[in-house]
């Protein structure tokens, strides 16, 4: 992540003015809730909620905190913050597990949900750094789009990005809270997308996000987010098909159709690929199935395979050549082909 400037409590911090913002109490509605779950933070503390300082909102918003059994110095920071961030109009509310074992990422952000009263949700991880505008340019879109969990400019919608009201988180319902190695935000978003929500996203640049090898994400093995991703695909896409082709006859391809349930891998009538080595040998042998004889699954050109497909090729990867292939047939997103890469 890039730097965002010295910490806060630098000389050019203590001079930099705060942008007039509309009071909250004396029977205001708090427009925003800026949800922090915090485990041992302080490396990044400061930044993040320096950020919060800086935002150019000037609507009621407010600072709900969630100290997940941290051992180093996150609550001296955060209570040093919580001056500064009142005396500028924004209210602090901390939370606190104080057991000597933290609950995990879902379990806090649930926690600084409960104890928030803002009308809206602006979820921020204690090691990233929000732009100025980020709460503002969200509040906006929120309003026309009630519905929905809106993120930022970028190739993924992760987490520390999402904005949403507080009446459809609780639609959604609240987060895993089964503890470390849990994708607790991913399982949110399924939850979302299975109930009719929505995805907008704000063009703008709106975070600077951190990755490092303390961070949470690292947690969460490749193999648990590549099972719940499958099972997404199942419940979600696949129940209502009777067959489909798997676009890509390489590893990934292969690998969805073996991590598929039996009567789903049934439904495959073929993988496709514009790779001739693999379209030569005709066919894949599921060598792991225990059935006599082994499927075999015919390997065909994309041109020639029956839609609907899913899609097991990674985009612009390719120099577009994939996008040209799969713009020629002519098929329609979500009806003939589902991407899964």
């Amino acid at each position: 992540m890039a730097e965002a400037g010295r910490a806060a409590g630098s000389p050019a911090a203590a001079r930099r003015p705060v942008p007039p913002r509309a009071p909250a109490g004396r029977g205001r509605a708090v427009q925003v809730s800026v949800i922090v779950p915090v485990h041992n933070s302080e490396c990044w503390l400061d930044e993040c909620l320096k950020s919060v300082w800086e935002q150019d909102f000037k609507e009621t918003m407010e600072l709900s905190i969630f100290n997940d059994a941290s051992k180093d110095g996150s609550a001296e920071i955060i209570e040093k913050w919580k001056i500064k961030l009142e005396d500028a109009g924004v209210p602090v509310i901390i939370g606190s597990n104080d057991s000597s074992r933290p609950r995990g990422v879902g379990f806090a952000k649930n926690q600084a949900v409960i104890q928030s009263s803002g009308t809206y949700l602006c979820f921020l991880d204690s090691d990233d750094v929000m732009m100025p505008q980020r709460v503002r340019l969200q509040h906006e879109a929120a309003i026309q789009h009630p519905n929905s969990v809106f993120t930022s400019h970028g190739p993924t919608v992760i987490m520390p990005t999402w904005f949403c009201s507080r009446e459809w988180f609780f639609h959604v319902g609240k987060f895993d809270e089964g503890g470390k190695g849990v994708p607790e935000d991913l399982l949110f978003f399924y939850k979302h997308i299975q109930k009719g929500g929505e995805v907008f996203r704000v063009n703008h640049c709106l975070l600077l996000y951190r990755y490092h090898p303390q961070a949470a994400t690292h947690s969460v093995l490749e193999g648990t987010i590549w099972n719940h991703r499958v099972r997404f695909l199942e419940d979600r896409v696949l129940s209502s098909w009777t067959s489909f082709t798997i676009w890509n006859a390489g590893k990934q391809g292969k690998k969805l159709y073996r991590s598929l349930l039996p009567a789903n891998r049934k439904k495959v009538t073929a993988f496709c690929d514009v790779d001739e080595k693999k379209i030569i040998k005709g066919f894949y042998t599921y060598e792991e199935s225990e059935e006599r004889p082994k499927p075999k699954i015919p390997i065909c050109h994309f041109r020639d395979a029956t839609p609907p497909f899913i899609i097991c090729v990674k985009l612009d990867l390719t120099g577009g050549a994939f996008e040209t292939n799969l713009n020629m047939l002519n098929l329609k997103e979500g009806m003939d082909y589902y991407h899964f890469n």
